[in-house]
């Protein structure tokens, strides 16, 4: 997307009365626009094959197909758009499995309109948005899709360094990079060249990844 071009955002629910409150918002934005939308995971994949897009919102909750495998079939395609996963429900099994499929965002639908405009131009830019109390939250309700610590040891974490390891179960914690730069009294700019190896390194897009990842290796137990 060239500079100064808005932001390009697909809203796929299965209730049209949703996507015409959330068209109407977005459209509002001088920095935002919506380029399509559908009613249905399926219905979604077909336009976006002839739509280009940046931000999808995706409801996570459809007939047909679902947006987790929706979110699953879209982000297997060459430079995707980013998905940002909507759901009513705070404790929601298909957001988990929407951010281990590679969603970048978890979001309520009742958020406010400023937090959702908010997390677009954030998920856009690259970072991801699920706050680190819900990310815990949703990975502790569903603990028992996790590692058991009495399994085999998991290797996916092998080539790391001690350090990234350590930056590595902080921000599985929850931890924001400022945080990680105060407990160990580095600055920003180093956590973030941490990080970014630790993205390269486990194959992940994004934070999330890398929280979910945190949790899945045992490197974090739920509390």
């Amino acid at each position: 997307m060239s500079a100064g071009e808005p932001i390009r955002v697909f809203l796929v629910d299965d209730q049209e009365m949703v996507r015409a409150g959330f068209k109407m918002l977005v459209d509002s934005q001088p920095d935002l626009t919506v380029v399509g939308e559908a009613g249905d995971g399926g219905d979604a994949l077909q336009r976006l094959s002839a739509t280009r897009a940046d931000v999808v919102l995706m409801d996570v909750r459809m007939p047909r197909m679902d947006g987790v495998e929706a979110t699953r079939h879209l982000l297997a395609r060459a430079d995707p758009p980013r998905v940002l996963v909507l759901t009513t429900f705070d404790l929601d099994d298909y957001a988990f499995a929407a951010l281990r499929a590679g969603a970048a965002a978890f979001l309520l639908k009742d958020a406010r309109p400023e937090d959702l405009l908010g997390a677009i131009r954030t998920v856009h830019a690259g970072d991801s948005v699920v706050a680190p109390s819900t990310t815990r939250r949703l990975l502790d309700h569903f603990a028992a899709a996790l590692p058991d610590p009495a399994a085999p040891r998991d290797t996916r974490l092998d080539g790391l360094t001690e350090r990234e390891r350590e930056v590595f179960e902080l921000v599985g914690r929850g931890l924001s990079n400022t945080e990680i730069a105060a407990t160990f009294v580095v600055s920003e700019a180093t956590v973030k060249t941490h990080v970014g190896r630790l993205l390269a390194k486990t194959g992940s897009r994004d934070r999330v990844q890398l929280v979910v990842l945190a949790y899945e290796t045992g490197l974090v137990r739920p509390t």
